[in-house]
């Protein structure tokens, strides 16, 4: 017997502890899983799991199921939301290094939500392993008084709860009606953003993004959504022997595209992130100007919840990605590979006719001639910052107003709340980037109580911290340099005229640059320190926003 074969018998001895048979040498095919009990649009995914390693088995190989977290967002709210963001970064780690240990041949990654998806992008990059993606599908929409929930407007209705258009019993309601059961929140969010990405990529099978999550009875998994699980698991086998890999898959040609379908949906600032961070992994170039560039080249041709009436299920019955791609193909690169075996080209192809004027639009009729998100500089952000533009009312693209300066995401919270808000303010929330925060909070729910208020058209909120991806109104995030660093933000004070203009790409603050300087020669960072363990050592390594707030 070689020595080879030698040490793989202790190997072999223990894989039968775990119920895997190795003596047939089979393709060793990971199956990286983010259930969690604690996270809607995770809660069923070992279910999806255990149909991934039934396909993998009928292929011929073998299937190697694990685990890795995944934490909710809006659960994770107030001082959970410093872990947030950084989970990528232990969900990068964690699926890197378990494929790295035990050598797998393929990979197939099982996520729906905000960071985890991204996360796994980050180790699939890394380990340039054949792979395909499976989301968990979308929630199902809920029902109050005839009108469609979801997600979002829970946060809305809080604000409206304040403003006295809602009773307690009525907010109650809306609470017990709006998440129904399992899947992806039901809003052109992170998630669903992260979820559709992978499908234009040729990362998930056609389908997964916009497939509902449970059907007939509650709660119960729709079937459909469990065959693609199962037909993924046979796809890894097939793309293996064809020796397709990640990072043949997702090129620099690919990150541009993504880019232009975010811009085309209004999808979520935070995919800028995970985008410019994937992209740094793979050794291309995506920079800010770049989604700017890009943005103002790609139309507007549809907008979601919390941007319009419809949902992430209605984009679903109008032919989902495959028609989305097909509307934008002039402006995309199709002759690109899927993770499956055809082209982006052919699920293109795929989708039938648009219909016109329908809720996704052709590039001869958009809603809008450039896409939704801008990024604008300034003496507030030298580095750039981010910005929603689709999810802001006209009167609110230009505006000049008074700062009221924060420190952290409860102070405004509270204000708001204590109705302590005027029209015409600039709410600056500052020290929430990556490395102030640490984390770079996502400032979601005072962004959603200001909308519910009724005070979106009339009160901006910049931050160098972050936005939900379903954010509507005057929300800029992302301000870079970052306050604790000693960015421009960290010296503006109470009453500093902020000067917001989205059209010319601007955000300023009305001080001279004698004066800016002359503050921020003053200026010290604040003495709180993060706490022991890994949100230290984030604070102390991670990047800036502008880069994806990568760790270095």
């Amino acid at each position: 017997m070689e020595q080879m074969e030698l040490a793989a018998t202790y190997a072999r001895a223990l894989y039968r502890a775990c119920g895997v048979d190795r003596s047939g040498g089979k393709p060793l095919i990971g199956i990286a899983c983010s259930w969690s009990g604690l996270v809607p649009g995770h809660v069923h995914l070992d279910e999806l799991g255990r149909q991934v390693a039934r396909g993998v088995a009928e292929a011929g190989a073998t299937p190697a199921p694990f685990g890795t977290i995944a934490l909710c967002d809006g659960i994770c709210q107030g001082a959970g939301m410093h872990a947030v963001l950084p989970s990528r970064e232990v969900i990068a780690a964690s699926v890197e290094l378990t494929a790295r240990a035990y050598g797998f041949d393929a990979l197939v990654c099982l996520a729906s939500c905000d960071k985890v998806i991204p996360g796994m992008l980050l180790a699939a990059a890394r380990l340039d392993l054949p792979t395909l993606f499976v989301s968990g599908g979308l929630m199902a929409e809920g029902v109050w008084r005839g009108e469609r929930l979801v997600a979002s407007d829970v946060k809305e209705a809080i604000g409206r709860f304040r403003r006295g258009e809602l009773g307690e019993e009525e907010l109650r309601q809306i609470e017990e009606a709006a998440c129904p059961g399992p899947g992806v929140c039901n809003m052109m969010g992170t998630a669903n953003t992260m979820c559709i990405l992978l499908e234009a990529a040729g990362l998930s099978l056609p389908g997964n993004a916009t497939i509902l999550a449970t059907a007939g009875a509650p709660g119960q998994l729709n079937p459909a959504l469990l065959g693609l699980a199962r037909r993924a698991g046979q796809c890894i086998v097939r793309a293996l022997g064809q020796g397709l890999t990640f990072r043949q898959v997702l090129r620099q040609e690919t990150l541009y595209n993504l880019v232009r379908v975010v811009q085309a949906i209004g999808g979520s600032t935070n995919a800028v992130l995970h985008l410019e961070a994937l992209a740094t992994e793979l050794g291309c170039s995506l920079t800010l100007e770049d989604w700017d560039r890009l943005g103002r080249q790609t139309p507007l041709l549809a907008k979601f919840k919390p941007a319009s009436a419809h949902t992430v299920s209605d984009f679903g019955k109008a032919g989902g990605v495959p028609a989305l791609l097909q509307a934008l193909a002039p402006l995309l690169e199709l002759d690109l590979p899927t993770a499956y075996g055809c082209t982006l080209a052919e699920v293109a192809a795929s989708a039938g006719q648009l219909e016109s004027g329908g809720i996704l639009r052709t590039l001869a009729e958009p809603l809008a001639p450039e896409g939704g998100i801008a990024v604008l500089y300034g003496n507030l952000a030298p580095g750039g910052a981010v910005v929603k533009k689709s999810g802001i009312s006209p009167a609110m693209l230009r505006h000049t107003g008074p700062a009221r300066v924060f420190d952290r995401e409860e102070d405004v919270r509270q204000c708001l709340l204590g109705g302590r808000v005027g029209p015409g303010d600039v709410l600056v929330v500052r020290y929430e980037g990556p490395r102030g925060g640490p984390g770079m909070r996502e400032l979601s729910l005072p962004a959603a109580i200001l909308v519910g208020m009724g005070l979106g058209d009339s009160v901006a909120m910049i931050t160098d911290g972050r936005f939900s991806g379903a954010t509507r109104g005057p929300c800029i995030g992302h301000i870079c340099p970052e306050a604790a660093v000693g960015g421009p933000i960290a010296a503006v004070r109470d009453g500093d005229l902020i000067e917001i203009d989205i059209p010319a790409r601007k955000l300023n603050v009305r001080l001279s640059e004698e004066e800016l300087q002359a503050r921020l020669a003053q200026w010290r960072p604040p003495s709180r320190q993060a706490p022991a363990g890994f949100l230290r050592l984030y604070a102390r390594e991670v990047g800036p926003a502008s880069e994806g707030a990568p760790l270095r």
